[in-house]
Order: C-alpha cells, then structure tokens, then sequence
C-alpha cells in the first residue's frame, strides 16, 4: 500500500494516442447492447440483459450520455458497483465427506449497466490491458488448444533430441479471490495508462458491496475490499495482466519456459536444478498476495531418462513437490513416458 502511495501522488500517465477515441457514443452503447447474450440470469435490481435488447430504441442514446457523464466526472455510480455471489458446488463425491466452503465456487453477478459499461471500456482500452505472449488465457482465438500445443512443442523438442524434460504444474489458491487493488493498481501505473483510465478503475474497485444469495434466502450485504470479481468483464483481462511479469521469469533462465492459462502455471525445463529455481522465482508472487497451494502441485518427467530418481525439489519455505507419474494440465492428462 505504501508503494501505491508513493506511486500515485506524482503520477500523471501518457496522454492517449490519437488512434484511441474515448467518446462512448449511441453507436458503440448500441453494438454492445446488440452483442449481449441472453438467457442471464438478473442483476440485484432484476434487471437482465432482455430489458435493455427489447427496451425503447432511446435508450441506447440514454445510456451513452451517462457514460460519457461518468468519464466526465471520473466517478463511478454506487448501482455499478452492487453485487450478489451465487455458490455453484464443484464436483465431488459427498458420501465419505462432507461438503464445506472450498467446496464451492462463487460467481458474481454485476449489474446489466455496469457490464454495458465495462464492454465499452474493453472496446476502446483492450490494447493497454493486453497481456504477454505466454499467457494463453482470456484472449480472442487463443485457448487452452493452444496452450497444450505449445506445450506439446516443447516437449517434443526435447525428447527428440534426446534430453528429458521436466515439468511442474503450480496451483494457486483461490487467485481471483486474492487479488490485491494495489498492486493491480501499480501494474497499471508501470503500464503508464492514461490518468483518466486510472481513476476509472479505481473507482470501479472502490466501496464494492455484494451478498450471497442461496435459493430465496439473502446474507447481509458485505464490503469487497480485494479481488476481481469473476462476473466482470474487465476481470480476466486484468487478472491476466496482473500475473503478466510471471511470462518474464525466463528470459534470464536457459532452456526454461512458463506456460500460463489464467492461474494455472506449468513450469518447463530440462535441468531438475533450473526447475527448482524457476519455481523459487514464482514464489515471489506473495508480494501479488498469490500463494502456491503445494498440496495439488507436482512434477513430472518426459524422456530417455525419466524413470531415473530425481532429486526431491523443494520450496523456499520447505515444502517438497511430489514426483508423479501423471499430472492433469487444462483437463489433458499428461502420462510420464520413455522413448524406446
């Protein structure tokens, strides 16, 4: 927080290029309007995308001089920021256990308004929240297909060169929920964003309340100080962002490489040695307040000389990775294997 502090007092950004136009005119509000999909479920106002598709042909003219209004002003309207969370349970086998909290998995619902609002932002901003070239998430025509190719490459390269390749895959601990508002906030200064866009995220960050809705029944209404919330536009694009120096780790690293789906973090590299200083590097993410969940973390060998027993690698902190025999990466199982 400090950091941000320091940061932000002097700060002033780039001025915008001339090929970006902030004004959010009757003509882009409508095309958003027009690309909604339907069959959503309702905002904490009940109001759902239908409302707005099937509304007066006014509205979209409406809508437009507000946003322009709150460009204007630089303040973000307290409806927009109003929210509820709907626990989906993941699956898993209830007899033997009980089920708990880490059992489900929270999906906010924003309000119609604010998604038109943030669509129109990422229509006119996309290029300055992009992301690097290893972070295969949350991008058009870009998916998990590719993520596994790359990774395929990779591996191919080495066993048919007659090396084995070793692989660790990181699971974060509930990284969307982690998200420290400084330090994305300090990523987007680092970027040298426009002023204006700042303050815009900021605002949208600021005072978020929301609740759990459960069937019919309401929880009390809560303050969000952290994290994006996963019914936001904006969200995967920032979060991607925020875990975008992670893709840099390698440049200084020889023959490693980082593959990076949204939070799911596949180290690559043909020394054991290597891997465990790779992996100590991604540990610097607690400083992001993202911790590595070590328990459903584990490495895995490819190649001529993958039977042979590896070194244990451990964290900074101690905690050992475990060497297995298959691992699960993107809903690909990945099975170790030896070139006869």
């Amino acid at each position: 927080m400090d950091e941000y502090h320091r940061l932000r007092e002097n700060y002033f950004g780039l001025t915008l290029p001339d090929t970006i136009d902030v004004d959010f005119d009757t003509e882009l509000v409508s095309n958003v309007i027009l690309a909604l999909k339907r069959g959503k479920a309702p905002d904490i106002d009940g109001l759902t995308s239908e409302h707005i598709l099937f509304g007066h042909p006014v509205l979209p003219v409406s809508i437009s001089k507000l946003f322009r209004l709150i460009l204007n002003i630089q303040f973000i309207p307290t409806g927009f920021k109003r929210s509820y969370i709907v626990p989906i349970p993941k699956p898993k086998d209830t007899r033997t256990k009980a089920m708990t909290y880490d059992d489900f998995r929270g999906i906010a619902i924003t309000p119609i308004l604010c998604k038109v609002f943030e669509y129109c932002l990422l229509e006119k901003f996309q290029s300055v929240l992009a992301s690097g070239v290893d972070q295969f998430g949350f991008k058009k025509g870009v998916g998990c297909t590719q993520a596994i190719y790359a990774c395929r490459n990779i591996v191919d390269h080495f066993v048919q060169s007659g090396n084995t390749i070793n692989m660790c895959a990181l699971d974060l601990s509930k990284a969307f929920d982690k998200v420290n508002h400084h330090a994305l906030f300090i990523k987007l200064m680092k970027r040298n964003i426009h002023v204006t866009l700042l303050i815009i995220m900021e605002n949208l960050f600021l005072c978020c309340k929301s609740c759990v809705k459960w069937d019919r029944a309401w929880s009390a209404i809560f303050q969000i100080n952290f994290r994006v919330r996963q019914g936001s536009v904006l969200a995967p694009f920032l979060f991607a962002m925020y875990l975008d120096d992670l893709g840099k780790l390698c440049s200084s690293a020889d023959g490693c490489y980082i593959i990076l789906y949204a939070d799911d973090i596949l180290l690559l590299s043909p020394s054991v040695t290597r891997l465990e200083r790779l992996l100590h590097r991604c540990e610097e993410l607690t400083w992001l307040d993202m911790n590595i969940n070590f328990q459903k973390s584990c490495c895995l060998g490819v190649g001529p000389r993958c039977d042979v027993t590896c070194a244990v690698i451990s964290s900074s902190n101690g905690r050992l990775l475990p060497w297995v025999t298959e691992m699960r990466y993107l809903g690909v199982f990945v099975y170790k294997f030896k070139d006869p």
